[in-house]
């Protein structure tokens, strides 16, 4: 049996839309990431953290926002790239654990939602992930509603029972 940690963590400006993506989830805002996909900062984190575990390199090495084939490309289908890979390896999830950095709007009524979306996608079951969030509490870029963070640890295994 083999274990494996790897650590995620993205950011994207915000400039003035109409919605941003967390999680696989579309949530109303006045405020958009600026991102060569579509932006989902959470996601990117996830997909970061899983090719940290496989020692796999990063989310850019796999998909350059110098590649046009990526431009609004959904981060759905990337983690679901690259989570596949991993299952295809012998790996499974053991937990992963995450927490978005987000002035507003505040995430607590969406953390269920984002949970049960990022179990969906890597099929499991919600109680092997964790989704906190965090606002900056009017400090630096994440408190003047600049940026938007997000940061993950994931535990794989390979193998038997930990």
């Amino acid at each position: 049996m083999s274990v494996r940690i790897g650590i995620g963590h993205d950011c994207h400006r915000l400039a003035i839309g109409n919605h941003l993506i967390i999680g696989g989830i579309e949530i109303p805002h006045d405020r958009a990431a600026v991102a060569h996909s579509d932006g989902d900062v959470l996601l990117h984190a996830v997909t970061d953290a899983i090719l940290g575990a496989l020692a796999d390199g990063d989310l850019g090495d796999h998909f350059p926002d110098s590649d046009p084939a990526h431009a609004g490309r959904s981060s759905r289908e990337m983690l679901l790239e690259v989570w596949d890979k991993a299952r295809q390896s012998g790996w499974h999830l053991v937990n992963l654990d995450c927490t978005v950095m987000l002035e507003r709007p505040k995430l607590g009524p969406l953390k269920a939602r984002i949970r049960e979306a990022l179990a969906e996608l890597l099929g499991a079951s919600p109680d092997q992930i964790s989704v906190k969030a965090k606002t900056a509490e009017g400090i630096g870029s994440i408190g003047r509603e600049e940026t938007v963070e997000a940061c993950c640890v994931v535990l794989l295994r390979k193998g038997g029972e930990i």
